[in-house]
């Protein structure tokens, strides 16, 4: 099991200084919001670089990053740039894209939920062959394409592909092509974990894939309080042990990242964690 927190790139926040924390307590993960239009936010993966700077073994990923306005071989060069200079400590979360109102506005194109998904595929395929070394790659896709050009620099290490997806057809595409699943888990999202999980596997298994490649990295924002519970992820430290065991023994759980207040990330580092790996472990 591994823990993160899901940082929001707030300009007026103190964000590289959150990220030292985090990593103080223990934490093995900073995820970063990525929505370039939103004007009080700095970009994501300018801050992805200033976290890996400040500190020496916390790893960090853009959860996730906008597609529709992040072009994938720039992407692709971005990521393997950021893996390189960290020592091998970036992950690539991706996404189709929301809020299309706003990427229209920024200058992206406006696609259909069919037409997000399949550059979304072929934009996995685009990265994953700047990523292999190879010269003279060629790729002719409906949104992106490669004419000629070589692969480099080379990732620090194999850069995981997280896919943030909840629809039928993206989940199976994630089982089929990425290396881990990022969904945010809610109250109404919990219930429907047994069945987003299926449809993952699904989409491995018909890829020839061992279901179990595809870490799940689950978002879990909430709040951590000194009272009754208030409803799911929303009480004790002990609710969010429980809660958060469930998560891990009955949804596969590999990453769990911590969307609460700031305040309260201490709490969920020096109580709430070390309670859930206790709990699941073998």
């Amino acid at each position: 099991m591994s823990f993160g927190y899901f940082l929001v790139p707030n300009a007026a926040d103190p964000l590289v200084e959150t990220a030292r924390l985090a990593e103080s307590l223990g934490l093995e993960y900073v995820g970063i919001q990525d929505h370039p239009y939103q004007r009080r936010f700095v970009d994501t993966l300018v801050l992805s670089s200033a976290i890996l700077t400040a500190t020496s073994s916390l790893r960090v990923f853009p959860d996730v990053a906008c597609l529709p306005l992040r072009p994938p071989g720039v992407l692709a060069k971005a990521a393997a740039s950021l893996d390189v200079l960290s020592g091998g400590r970036f992950e690539l979360g991706l996404g189709a894209g929301a809020f299309w109102d706003a990427i229209e506005g920024y200058g992206g194109a406006r696609r259909s939920p069919g037409e997000a998904l399949a550059a979304l595929g072929e934009a996995v395929e685009v990265i994953r062959l700047l990523w292999s070394g190879d010269r003279g790659l060629r790729f002719e896709g409906s949104h992106y394409h490669l004419r000629g050009m070589h692969s480099g620099p080379l990732p620090a290490h194999d850069i995981g592909i997280w896919i943030g997806a909840y629809g039928p057809r993206a989940l199976a595409l994630t089982g089929r092509v990425a290396d881990g699943w990022v969904p945010s888990v809610s109250a109404q999202v919990v219930g429907r974990l047994p069945e987003l999980n299926d449809r993952v596997d699904a989409g491995a298994a018909d890829a020839g894939r061992d279901p179990s490649a595809v870490k799940r990295v689950y978002n879990v924002g909430g709040t951590i309080t000194g009272g009754a519970s208030e409803g799911y992820l929303d009480g004790p430290p002990s609710q969010w042990v429980d809660e958060l065991s469930a998560l891990v023994t009955d949804h596969r759980a590999d990453v769990l990242v911590f969307g609460g207040p700031v305040d309260q990330l201490r709490t969920f580092a020096e109580e709430v964690a070390p309670a859930v790996r206790a709990a699941t472990s073998p």
